[in-house]
């Protein structure tokens, strides 16, 4: 439950509190109370949506026009999609054989990675082999005896010993009556365990270890004709140079894996490509003529550079194009490549991070290195706060070393000792504010183009571009202008959004057209999101809800009377819950573009906004966690009034910010950090505001008490008011002496004064 000004807020509240929507500054609108999340309890009011059906077509010979084949349209996101091409892959154009099996042989059977894959491969195969007989067929059974060392120089000493194999310290050898030692062993373990039978068992091999210290008897070996030798090692030769190879093979890998990182970008990302064509144009953006009239210079130097270099003029090495998420920067940017017909490099900033230190700064050398060959080119680097931010404290954290490089060498490469001559550098941010001061010197950015929201005529334009590329089939009663009229504060981004959303609806009601009803809802989607098809509110949580909204219907109507020219009508009433938490809003159109924000107008938004804390005292004598967020945004425009605008009579024109940090407000500190008088003073100053507004806006419903209850109790049964039922019923509001005292002179009650 909360209320918004005629610079247009919308809120919406939870359980716990409140969340605000972004800010959108000339879109007004108020919220409903704590919103809980959706529950099943029994008892709920429900409103249950009645199937929408659509008919399906009737069959016809007539070929679809939906299966049709599709024709490229002009402009757009689809049309802005780049042709890459690929030099190194054969495509099929042209290319002989040998030229596919010499790409085939580069790319496919000599990479590092199937290099290893092969080598493990053969590895495990020839250990099958070596441990597998290839026959397949076992014809004997051999048992393997470990025996100490002693006793195979006992058996030595009595001529027992057949043969022997020496392995280094490893002995195996067999004796000359296997027989007897077999019927032995089964006599011994026979009767306790039958692991083999005694047919089955062929050969005995006794294996030891001599130690070190002592001699192989090969004197006594030789005396007593005993067969012996060493092993045949040819093979496990092989296996040994096939692991050798499989060992300098994963080193290679990982040698060019890395060497890849360092020159390609690192990690797994695929290598940069070049944006050939774009064909975005200039007449594809509207809504930012200011910022494509300086861009145009740009393009009529990328054109014909001998117009400018024979008079002794450069062009601007780069231009930083700031502005607010979805006001359309990288669309410029794409149209000036498109217009100037040359090559367009295009990278986040956040693809310089890396974890490696250095890996940043050989990305930034590899894309300029790239971009001079092929000049004249275009470099767009989109959100470059993410690795320029200022080199302080401040602005940076501790152990930074990776950014930092990689910002030298972005300064160096704009305007180093080599230059970047025939490459002009883009670059889009939000966050000018943190921007390293050597990148932002002339020499580097030399321009700073602003990208605005649009104006009512910029959003007509952008939604007649919109509309045209999606071919959107519109009823006649639909008016553009009146919509761009009613999307104060919108971006591009959001218009495109809407547009879209508006033929979402329509086909799903099964329109054939799109209708004005159907832009209304879409606009509310995308402020307050959807609405609930089940609502939980019930008995006295639904009446408090009502009660709220009526509060900040009564106020801001009352303001509106007093202030017509500053203050909106309100146009819409809900206490239906949302998708995004709210429970109800006050929605309060703005009828113009704002730049200014009067002292008047400041007072009336915080009497508008504690409308809704004041009649929930009013009516019931007790308050609920609904106004958390009027409150909020009510406390940080009474604190902006006394310590930023300079609007406070007590402490005058003074940034209090400015003055706790010494002129240095840029930081970010909290200029409460100094504490003090001055601080104190100014709490004070903010205490007085809000209590006051809370005073005159209690003041202005009693002044208004029975049309007051009279809205609650139809909003409450309604649940959602708007158009001449609304306006017939906030007609009868009257202005309370109080509320224009405080708002007009900013004349506090004596009960709201400080002692």
């Amino acid at each position: 439950m909360t209320a918004a000004s005629s610079a247009g807020v919308w809120v919406r509240a939870t359980a716990h509190g409140r969340r605000t929507f972004p800010a959108r500054p000339a879109l007004p609108a108020a919220r409903g109370p704590g919103a809980r999340r959706l529950g099943t309890e029994s008892g709920r009011s429900a409103r249950r949506p009645r199937a929408l059906r659509c008919k399906p077509p009737r069959a016809s010979t007539e070929p679809s026009p939906s299966t049709s084949t599709p024709t490229p349209t002009e402009g757009g996101e689809e049309d802005g999609k780049s042709s890459e091409v690929d030099p190194q892959k054969p495509n099929g154009n042209g290319n002989g054989l040998w030229d596919r099996i010499r790409w085939y042989l580069a790319y496919i059977f000599l990479s590092p990675a199937r290099i290893v894959r092969l080598l493990i491969n053969v590895s495990i195969l020839s250990f099958l082999f070596k441990v597998v007989p290839i026959s397949g067929v076992v014809d004997m059974e051999t048992i393997v005896v470990n025996v100490p060392y002693s006793d195979f120089m006992r058996r030595v000493e009595r001529d027992q010993v057949k043969s022997l194999e020496v392995d280094g310290n490893f002995h195996t050898y067999r004796i000359k009556d296997e027989g007897a030692e077999l019927r032995r062993m089964a006599a011994n373990y026979g009767g306790k365990q039958k692991v083999l039978s005694l047919e089955k068992i062929k050969r005995i091999n006794y294996q030891t270890v001599r130690p070190a210290n002592m001699q192989t008897p090969y004197e006594t070996l030789l005396k007593n004709d005993v067969r012996f030798g060493a092993p045949d090692k040819r093979f496990n030769k092989v296996l040994t140079v096939m692991s050798h190879a499989l060992a300098i093979g994963i080193v290679l890998a990982v040698i060019s894996r890395f060497t890849g990182r360092m020159g390609q970008g690192g990690g797994m990302r695929k290598p940069r490509k070049m944006i050939i064509r774009q064909n975005i144009k200039f007449k594809d953006v509207a809504g930012v003529d200011e910022a494509k009239e300086e861009l145009q210079e740009v393009v009529e130097y990328l054109r014909d550079p001998g117009k400018f270099t024979k008079l002794g003029a450069r062009p601007p090495a780069g231009l930083l194009l700031v502005g607010s998420p979805g006001t359309g920067k990288t669309l410029l940017a794409k149209a000036v490549a498109g217009e100037a017909n040359v090559p367009f490099f295009s990278i986040a900033a956040s693809e310089f991070v890396e974890l490696y230190v250095g890996m940043g700064a050989s990305r930034v050398r590899e894309l300029f290195t790239k971009a001079r060959k092929e000049s004249p080119a275009i470099v767009f680097i989109d959100e470059i706060d993410a690795v320029a931010k200022g080199r302080d404290s401040r602005l940076r954290s501790m152990g930074n070393d990776e950014r930092e490089q990689t910002l030298n060498q972005l300064l160096t490469e704009m305007d180093g000792f080599e230059g970047n001559t025939g490459v002009i550098v883009l670059a889009a941010t939000n966050r000018p504010d943190v921007l390293d001061a050597a990148l932002l010197r002339p020499g580097r950015f030399d321009r700073r183009i602003t990208v605005e929201r649009p104006d009512r005529i910029g959003r007509e334009q952008i939604l007649k571009v919109h509309v045209n590329r999606q071919k959107l089939e519109m009823s006649e009663d639909i008016d553009l202008g009146s919509i761009a009229s009613e999307t104060i504060g919108f971006t591009g981004a959001d218009l495109a959004n809407i547009v879209n959303e508006a033929a979402l609806l329509a086909g799903r009601k099964c329109k054939d057209r799109v209708e004005h009803s159907d832009f209304a809802e879409a606009i509310e989607r995308n402020i307050a999101g959807i609405e609930k098809k089940r609502s939980f509110l019930k008995g006295r949580e639904k009446y408090i809800v009502a009660v709220h909204e009526a509060g900040h219907a009564v106020v801001g109507t009352a303001l509106n009377h007093l202030m017509p020219n500053l203050a909106s009508k309100v146009e819409k009433l809900s206490i239906i819950p949302r998708s995004s938490g709210a429970l109800g809003f006050t929605y309060i159109p703005p009828t113009d573009d704002r730049a200014l924000m009067f002292e008047t107008e400041l007072r009336g938004r915080l009497a508008m906004l504690m409308g809704g804390r004041a009649a929930e005292d009013v009516e019931h004598g007790v308050v609920t966690t609904g106004a958390m967020d009027d409150i909020r945004r009510a406390t940080d425009i009474a604190y902006k009034i006394v310590a930023e605008w300079g609007l406070s009579r007590s402490i005058g024109p003074l940034s209090v910010a400015t003055l706790a940090t010494g002129g240095q407000d840029d930081g970010g500190y909290a200029w409460r950090e100094q504490g003090g008088a001055l601080s104190e003073q100014v709490d004070r100053e903010v205490k007085e505001l809000l209590d006051g507004a809370l005073l005159v806006a209690k003041d202005a419903l009693r002044e208004n008490s029975k049309m007051f209850l009279d809205l609650a109790s139809t909003l409450e049964e309604q649940e959602k008011l708007q158009g001449k039922p609304l306006s017939d019923k906030l007609r009868r509001v009257k202005i309370s002496t109080k509320l224009r005292r405080f708002v007009e002179k900013g004349e506090i009650p004596a009960s709201a004064a400080p002692e």
